[in-house]
This record gives structure tokens, sequence and C-alpha cells, in this order.
């Protein structure tokens, strides 16, 4: 039977504490039958550290307040303790303990729920309090996890005695990773070994994991071992899966590396691309790269300087738009993540702090360049608000408030990377505290996961894609998360054209489990392969995937070149006149069917007019083996071949208006566009779209013709995750 249908008949969501919660939360529809149905397998299935159930949420998408619910909704039927684990830093322990004694204060305040920290728990507690429903927030690592078994089995041994639930937030901090130094294995073990041992001890209890990032988790074989002092680690994998809503006004990745690839979208202002040599000068002091006396006026971070202008501009009419509509001006939130060394958080506290100075002396001795960095803010901003019609003040208004911020200091900055820092940091509800009208955050701790930095409207990102994981790149995305339409106008992101590419290859990931998910739960569809040595497709495990050298596949992707040069028309000129031969031999004034072998032939020699000492490299054998791969899933006349489109006299830029590379040469726009006509035709194998142009200079190129290729997959490709061997 449908467990929707019976939620209702096994289950008591009539009670008080989760109808207060109700009432108090304003759960949706959809959020309460999340709420049900989770607690509904809890007491269905039998769940451990090694078979938990599963929470799955997006970053920032409401996780805590639905496992909340779970806590609350358990209480009304037979649990009488919840021990939330959280990730082991101080900062997300005093977040989540403030957040549940808010979320629980009338029910505290009735002598129902009482909220401890387990490193303040009172060691006299009497009966009347331990006959209440309690709930322990527990820091993942040692002395948090002695604490609770000293409070269970000596202090306090009938709570052992009771039904728990353990509910153990951003889960896959303490779970298995196959990306992880053989240390932090066995240290991050060692504290889910002393979780698991706990549980062994309560003679009821059952576990409820939560994470955004569950990969860790999904990616990994039934039956893995890592043996390490004659100790073995099993990996872990849910024991049920569910989803938690999305609810309206969300923004993830959808936003950030979809949408905002749209011309016509409000996301299409969102991305501003940096420099990697901008990077290098804010990794540490160099004379000989930057002046820090030159902040203001360098080219050397002409990208980071921008930012913060952006910021106060937007910020400020974001101000002058809340007065407008008679409301209190709210702060904002700007934060700056490049490294993780302290060293570099401290130069770059001083690079923007030396920065805030100049401006302050630019009032009276540089005015025109001052000027000049505010007008140029306030039409990058002004370009999006006019988008969503919102109010935009005159020039001259803004400029007087930004003039009078900066002379009144109204601009915050803030070094985050010690522990130390974070009692000062935070308000009393544990998230960040906005100081100021306008607050910039420095530092690599700040973006640990689950901590919330309030109405950020400018991210300014720049770790190196080459160490990326997903799950921490996922959980880095603090911009991610519910946000009004005034504010995403006004929203800027900055970092390089290699990490955004980066960050969208990890969305298209992220997306295609959850799609997975959501149509057969963690055993649904998703086809995981690799080349091997013998150039044949086979299966890959997944717990072996690097994110760098994976390509997701879903029914009319593109897959193309994108940021790379030619050659030298001295160099290719006869391999493209070869080329042009070889192609246009076919009748091309239609899609015809081309045998693959003869489609790779042409993509192997379009790669060598490529120049990847100049440019982007690309992989053209990713390229060649997703076209292998989707031609073998032909039938009949089609069985091992591609539909191939052809245009010729093709004259597009390499880099767009925008400053990022043209990634659309297929025209996608129109009835008659390539791309139209490649979704038209495949259906069950992929079209190979060949453009040439060419290639003038004025465009970007170096004055020679090429064949830019584009591969569409089919309306039928099943969702699929390809690896480079």
């Amino acid at each position: 039977m449908d467990v929707l249908n019976t939620v209702a008949t096994k289950i008591n969501t009539d009670g008080l504490i989760y109808r207060r919660l109700v009432l108090h939360n304003h759960y949706s529809p959809e959020q309460q039958m999340c709420i049900e149905r989770t607690v509904n397998k809890l007491l269905q299935h039998s769940t451990s550290a090694d078979r938990p159930g599963m929470l799955l949420g997006r970053i920032q998408s409401g996780k805590t307040r639905t496992f909340i619910g779970v806590a609350a909704l358990g209480f009304d039927n037979h649990y009488d303790m919840t021990i939330v684990l959280t990730k082991g830093t101080r900062a997300l322990s005093q977040q989540t303990y403030e957040r549940l004694n808010k979320e629980f204060r009338s029910l505290r305040e009735d002598d129902v729920v009482q909220v401890f920290d387990i490193m303040t728990l009172p060691d006299n507690l009497i009966n009347y309090e331990l006959d209440q429903k309690l709930i322990f927030v527990v820091k993942k690592e040692m002395n948090n996890l002695q604490r609770l078994r000293a409070a269970l089995f000596e202090t306090y041994p009938q709570l052992a005695e009771k039904r728990i639930l353990i509910i153990d937030d951003e889960a896959d901090f303490a779970s298995f990773g196959f990306t992880k130094t053989k240390a932090e294995i066995i240290e991050i073990n060692r504290i889910a070994g002393h979780i698991d041992d706990l549980r062994k001890n309560l003679k009821q209890v059952d576990f409820l994991q939560v994470t955004a990032t569950p990969y860790s988790l999904y990616l990994q074989p039934e039956a893995y071992t890592f043996r390490h002092s004659d100790r073995t680690f099993k990996p872990i994998r849910p024991a049920f899966t569910e989803l938690v809503p999305v609810g309206k006004g969300y923004i993830g990745g959808e936003y950030y590396f979809k949408e905002s690839e749209e011309d016509r979208s409000l996301a299409s202002f969102l991305y501003e691309p940096i420099a990697l040599d901008e990077l290098v000068v804010l990794k540490k002091e160099d004379r000989r790269r930057f002046k820090i006396e030159q902040a203001l006026s360098s080219q050397k971070i002409h990208s980071l300087r921008q930012a913060i202008v952006n910021f106060m501009v937007g910020g400020i009419i974001r101000r002058w738009q809340d007065e407008k509509q008679n409301k209190r001006p709210r702060k904002y939130s700007f934060i700056i993540h490049t490294e993780q060394a302290k060293a570099s958080h401290g130069w770059q506290e001083a690079v923007i702090l030396s920065l805030k100075a100049q401006l302050v002396s630019a009032l009276d001795q540089e005015p025109l360049i001052l000027d000049s960095l505010v007008r140029q803010a306030y039409e990058n901003i002004r370009r999006s608000l006019k988008r969503v019609n919102g109010d935009v003040p005159k020039y001259e208004e803004v400029k007087y408030h930004v003039y009078y911020a900066i002379g009144h200091d109204h601009l915050m900055i803030t070094k985050v990377n010690s522990e130390n820092d974070m009692n000062q940091l935070l308000d009393e509800t544990g998230e960040l505290r906005l100081r100021a009208p306008l607050n910039i955050f420095i530092g690599g701790q700040i973006l640990d996961r689950g901590i919330t930095i309030g109405n950020l409207i400018g991210f300014y990102y720049g770790r190196n894609p080459r160490r990326f994981q997903q799950d921490t790149v996922l959980q880095h995305s603090r911009m991610f998360g519910y946000r009004p339409l005034e504010d995403l106008a006004v929203t800027r992101f900055y970092t390089t054209l290699e990490i955004y590419e980066v960050m969208k290859t990890i969305h298209e990931f992220d997306t295609a489990l959850r799609n997975a998910f959501e149509r057969g739960g963690q055993e649904g569809g998703v086809v995981f392969i690799q080349k091997d040595a013998s150039n044949h497709i086979i299966p890959c495990s997944p717990n072996k995937l690097i994110l760098s050298t994976t390509t997701t596949l879903k029914p009319f992707k593109r897959l193309l070149p994108v940021g790379f040069q030619t050659g030298y028309k001295t160099y290719i000129a006869k391999t493209i006149q070869a080329l042009d031969r070889s192609i246009l031999q076919h009748r091309v004034d239609q899609p015809f069917l081309l045998d693959v072998t003869e489609a790779t032939r042409i993509i192997e020699t379009i790669k060598t007019t490529f120049d990847d000492e100049a440019a982007k490299p690309w992989s053209a054998q990713t390229f060649i083996s997703t076209m292998e791969y989707l031609a073998t899933l032909g039938k009949g006349k089609e069985a091992g071949k591609v539909w191939c489109i052809v245009k010729t006299d093709r004259q597009m830029a390499r880099v767009r208006k925008n400053g990022r590379w043209e990634d659309a040469p297929d025209t996608p726009r129109g009835k008659d566009s390539e791309l139209t006509l490649a979704r038209e035709v495949a259906q069950y194998i992929p079209a190979l779209i060949l453009l040439r142009q060419n290639g003038e200079e004025d465009k970007g190129w170096r004055d020679t013709p090429f064949w830019w290729p584009v591969l569409v997959t089919p309306r039928h490709t099943p969702t699929t995750i390809f690896a480079e061997s």
C-alpha cells in the first residue's frame, strides 16, 4: 500500500508537540507530508549508523526546519529523546542549539520539551525534567561524544532505556568518503565508530541522517572495507531516502548555472568573470606583482575592487527601496572565499582595508576616480534592476548614499578563520551577525556547511578547481537558498571561467543523481560508464569518480569545445581543406546519417587544428567516447550512426560582450536553427553539428577558417555519468 495513503493511520499527526510546531513554522502540505513519511519510515524500518534513514535536501533549502519537524512528530509517536549530531565546529553547534531553543520555546516554557548542549548539561537533573521530552545537541568530536556517553550510561542511565532518535546533521561529514586521505578516513571513522558503539548500547534507537551532499554515501560499493589496525570500516548506505521539498523562491544551481546562460533571464546578470592572475595576487603579498597602496587603481585587483563597489551600490539601492516601502532597511553581506590558508585571509583583509581607506581618501583627493567606480557599478546594477521593474534611484542619489556610507564607515570588514572568532561573530540565532549596513566576510570557515549568512548579495569565489570534491564545493555554495527577487537583481557571483565551468559540471552531476532518486529512490537508474584500456565502453564503479573527469549525459544535452583557440593559418590550412573535402562531399542541405567511425575521424582531425597551449584545452576524447556510446543505442538504419548537420560561412565571436566564452555557436533560437533541427532528428542516436567558422581576427580568432563541432544527445538518452579513464 502507498505510504502516502497510510501515514495518517499509522502515526499520530495530531499530538501537542507536532501541532504546535506546524503552527509555529507554517509548514506547507508538501513539507508536512515529507515529515510524516520520514517518521513513518523510521518506525517501519530498522535503521542504524550502517543503514540509516536519509533526509536529502538541497543546500540551504530547509533541511534543519524539516528535521526539527521530524523530531517534534517523533515525540508524539513514542520517541522520548532526540540526539542531534552536528558537524564538529562550534559555529554550527551553536547555530543548531539556538535554532532548537527558538523552535521549541513555548514547549520549553510549558515543561514539555527541554533542549541541552551536551557540554553544558547539568549533572543534577531530577525526574521531573528527565520525564520530559529531551533534545541533546552534540558536536561530532570526541569530547562531546564522551560527554554524551557519560550522560547516557553514568549520570542518567535511565535515559539509555528510553526510545531515542539520533539525527545526524550534515551526515556526509562522518561518513566514509573515497576522496579523503587515509588519516582523514581514520579520524572520521573513529568518530563514526564511537557513535555506532553508543547506538549498540542503547535499548531502542533509530538513526536519521540529514544532508544535501550524499555522494559519499550513495556512490560507494555495498561491500567495500578499509582496514587499519585490525579494524574494518564499512561503507554506509541508507535504508530509505526521503527528499525534502523545495519551496517557492529557492535559488540553487539551476539559477546559477543554467538560467544564467539565458540572455533574457535575470540570472544572466549574475556571473562576473575574474582573471586567474587576480587570485594569484590575493594569495600572498608579493610587491613585484601588486603594491597595496595602489589598491584603488591597480588593474591587478580590478574585479575585486569592482565587486566591492558593486556590492556597496547594490546594498545601498536595496536599503533605499526598503525605505521607500516604509520598511526597516536591511543589512547586507558579501563573502570572499579563495583560500583555506589563514595567511591568505590576513593578506586579503589587509588589501580590502587598504582599499577602504583609499576610498575614504578619494572622497576629497581623487573624486573623479571614485565617481567612475561608482558610476560603473550603478550602470551594472541598474541593468538587472530594470529587468524586474524595480524602483531605481537616480545616479546622483545613489552616489550621495555611497559617499555617505564611505565617509561614515558603514562598511564592515571581518576576517573569519578561527573557532575563537565565532562567539563574537554569531548572533542569538547562531547566524553570522551583520553589524553594519554593509558587511564583507573573508575566510574559509565562514563557508562551513550549515552556517547561514543573511542577505547575501555578493560572492567572490576562487578555490582551485583541480582539488574540487563534489560534497565540498556544493557546501561552499552559501549563495544558494531562499532569496527575494529584489535581492537577486543586485546579486553578483565572481569567479574564474574555469571554476564556473567546474561548478556547472557539479550542478549537472547533482541534478542527475537527484532525478534518479526521485524516480526510484537511491536504487534509481543512473548509468556509470567509462572506456577501458582496449577502448571499449564498460560499466564504471561510481565510487571511483573524479569530478573533474566526468560528464553527465541527459536528453538533448549539448557537448562542445568552449574557450579554445585555433592554430595559426600556416599550420592548419591544409588540414582545414582536407576537412572541407571530407565533410562537404555529403549532401549538406539537410541532416544526414553518418557512420560513427567517420564521425570519430572527423572529430579527431578537428582536434588537431586547435592550439591547446594558447587557450583552454578541449577533451575530444570525452566528446568522441560519448558519441560512440550514444551511437550504440540506435536500431535499424540508425545503428552505429549519428545524424550530421552541416552549416558554413559562420562568423561567431570567441568571447561574448559580457566576457564569457561563446558556447552557443549552434544558434539555439528559431525554428530553422541547427539546435532545433538536431532535436527533431536526434531521437535515439545523437546529432553531430559541424559549423564552419570564418575565424576572423576581430572576432577573437586567428584569421583562419575552422570547424566547430557540437554534439546533441538524443531525446531518449538514459541519465548517464561518463568518466574519463
